[in-house]
């Protein structure tokens, strides 16, 4: 009876054991909270759960930013996912810019898993403002906002453009634009994030705007991806708005096991269109976005694009 009690125990041990080996757990770190960016966490996280059966727990973190997101790399395990621009990952491994003097092994050993959803650079003009391109924002009211990315990017293009000092810009917080555009106290502002942004299909259905469209060599100027957003995204549009964007991806690092990262990245892949009828933002994301990967895909993830048939270059691989 001993031994059979005995017997029994190891058993069910390695049964409890096979259970929790089966479960992978995951820290992703996004964003702050009031972002769209932490929104998507929180929607990644219910997608994997959902579309592993459970055997993927992913658990939101919350960053003070992409900067952050990157330096973590250096202390975190093969658990850690982080959101951050390629372009910091590229700064990071080159020790240049704000990570001259932090270098660190580590940066070299991130690896990416997936694009989500691209900062898309919107400029929103009140249709009774009469503005159909950038010209024609000479001695208009502007709101960029303050601190952001798309406040930055903002008054980079005004300057690129020739409009530095021709434009009154707003002393507004972006929380306040769609009211501020309402009440006339503003001709349009500036806000990058993904698309469809929220206080653009609020402005589109309530007062009526035109998104600006740049043109080629106004893309090529601002050294940032060319982007487009399909007519008929946003109340009113009946033609496509050519923009910028800066790209985001989910990266992981070379401590992460292969089956991981790929289950990960499938999962990923494959309730996109789920996650899609919640939020329209992830409608933006496709093949295409792979393009604006510039460094290497993790090997588990590559496993996956491969048996998917995703084109990729020699340098991702």
């Amino acid at each position: 009876m001993r031994n059979i009690l005995i017997g029994a125990f190891c058993a069910a041990t390695l049964a409890l054991g096979g259970a929790a080996n089966a479960e992978t757990r995951v820290t992703y770190k996004s964003a702050k909270t009031t972002s769209s960016y932490y929104q998507m966490a929180v929607q990644i996280s219910e997608a994997m759960k959902a579309g592993s059966n459970g055997d993927i727990i992913v658990t939101v973190e919350e960053s003070q930013g992409s900067v952050q997101n990157v330096m973590e790399v250096r202390a975190r395990g093969g658990d850690y996912v982080f959101t951050t621009p390629p372009v910091l990952v590229r700064l990071a491994q080159g020790g240049k810019a704000m990570f001259e003097g932090k270098g660190d092994p580590a940066f070299d050993e991130i690896r990416a898993l997936f694009p989500i959803p691209s900062l898309t650079m919107h400029f929103v003009m009140s249709s009774t403002s009469g503005v159909t391109d950038f010209a024609g924002l000479e001695g208009k009211t502007i709101l960029l906002g303050k601190g952001s990315f798309g406040a930055r990017e903002g008054a980079k293009y005004l300057k690129l453009f020739g409009l530095e000092g021709k434009v009154t810009i707003a002393d507004v917080e972006l929380s306040g634009a769609v009211p501020a555009l309402k009440n006339g106290q503003i001709d349009g502002f500036v806000t990058a994030g993904s698309f469809p942004a929220p206080n653009v299909i609020e402005a589109a259905a309530s007062t009526g705007v035109h998104v600006l469209s740049l043109n080629d060599a106004q893309i090529a100027t601002s050294k940032r991806a060319r982007l487009v957003i399909p007519a008929g995204t946003y109340s009113g549009q009946t033609e496509d708005i050519t923009t910028t964007s800066l790209p985001v991806v989910a990266y992981t690092t070379t401590k992460m096991d292969d089956d991981t990262a790929y289950a990960l990245t499938k999962t990923y892949w494959e309730g996109k269109a789920s996650m899609g009828t919640a939020a329209p933002w992830w409608d933006g994301v496709d093949q295409g976005l792979m393009g604006h990967i510039t460094g290497k895909i993790h090997p588990g993830a590559l496993r996956y694009y491969t048996e998917a048939g995703f084109e990729l270059s020699d340098a991702q691989k």
